[in-house]
């Protein structure tokens, strides 16, 4: 669980410079990866490697400076490099990790963390042991509008927490290794573990495969030890884009919709309060109906934040907010979801 994040300007490598990064995977996400480590303030990105050598043409187009190959070896054996982002299919990510971190590189690996538990947990004592960082790609957590809801929390806004409620579909993109929750799930799990206090306790999930051997749609139930439920619903086959999350709290509720430009969090004054009478069986409820507000959110990409704050850490030995335990956590989750999937919705006890 954390606490409301601010950054500082990043600080050079100590005794190198800028820390020179070194990518694999140079596809829709690498390319923004590349974009942000290069222009942060403290690295640049010293290699980039993909199997794909119609990719590394496309690179050579924007970044003729920065150095290729079709081998990820070439980028984890260089001397010359201090940290590798993996941002590659998610059954990769353990081997390049650790592959990585045996050559004394930091490791900044795309969502999610690796395929169980036991790998994230190889790699978190193998960081360790060198006196390395992981820090995992949950990018939502460096969000302007994710913040201002800890903010919220924090401060008693809110209030007492209730629930969790997410809806995140689309239209694809199918992926062909893993399915819509190991894909999209890992946004609000992420996110859960940032703001909800309280610890999972059970999980029951429910899905249906249509057209690739995969889950495409897919119901997942989150029981936390506060009393707290999250459900999130995830979907490839959705005719519409939706990012719609619902929070409620004893004292306030709140709606964050991320497809919003301008408004992505609305705050509503809005609540329930119960109370007995004489009577044993009769309650009394009252219905709070007051202003709603859309506060000011920082529009700062967050994943120039989150990359800000990866060579801050590196540089300063300082732990990642997302660092290996955080991905851990996130993946432990996602394997009592798929437990549960394969047994048609049965609660998962964590």
């Amino acid at each position: 669980m954390g606490v409301y994040l601010s950054y500082e300007p990043v600080v050079r490598s100590r005794g190198k410079g800028m820390l020179k990064i070194g990518v694999i995977g140079y596809g829709y996400w690498g390319t923004n990866i590349v974009r942000n480590f290069h222009r942060c303030a403290g690295s640049r990105v010293e290699m980039v490697c993909d199997t794909r050598p119609k990719m590394l043409e496309r690179l050579a187009q924007s970044y003729p400076d920065i150095k290729t190959s079709t081998d990820c070896m070439d980028a984890i054996y260089s001397t010359d490099i201090d940290a590798i982002a993996v941002v590659t299919p998610v059954w990769t990510h353990y081997e390049l990790a650790k592959k990585a971190l045996m050559n004394g590189k930091h490791v900044f690996v795309e969502k999610p963390f690796t395929c169980n538990v036991a790998q994230a947990d190889e790699l978190i004592e193998l960081a360790e042991a060198m006196h390395l960082e992981i820090m995992v790609d949950h990018t939502f957590l460096y969000t302007g509008a994710v913040r201002k809801i800890r903010q919220f929390i924090d401060n008693g806004t809110l209030g007492k927490l209730y629930y969790y409620d997410s809806t995140r579909v689309n239209l694809g993109l199918f992926q062909h290794d893993i399915n819509v929750l190991w894909d999209l799930a890992p946004h609000d799990l992420s996110i859960m573990d940032y703001l909800i206090d309280g610890k999972p306790e059970a999980i029951s999930a429910t899905g249906q495969k249509h057209l690739n051997g995969h889950e495409d749609v897919a119901y997942l139930t989150v029981y936390f030890s506060n009393k707290v439920i999250a459900h999130i619903n995830v979907n490839w086959l959705s005719p519409v884009k939706i990012r719609t999350t619902l929070i409620g709290g004893e004292n306030k509720m709140l709606v964050w919709n991320d497809l919003e430009v301008d408004e992505k969090i609305r705050v509503y004054d809005k609540g329930v309060h119960i109370q007995n009478s004489s009577a044993v069986y009769d309650l009394l409820v009252s219905y709070r109906s007051g202003d709603m507000w859309a506060p000011q959110v920082d529009r700062t990409e967050a994943l120039d934040e989150e990359i800000a704050h990866f060579v801050d850490c590196v540089c300063n030995g300082k732990r990642p907010q997302t660092d290996g335990h955080s991905g851990r956590r996130v993946i432990q989750m996602l394997e009592a979801a798929s437990r549960s999937l394969l047994n048609r919705g049965e609660a998962v006890y964590l």
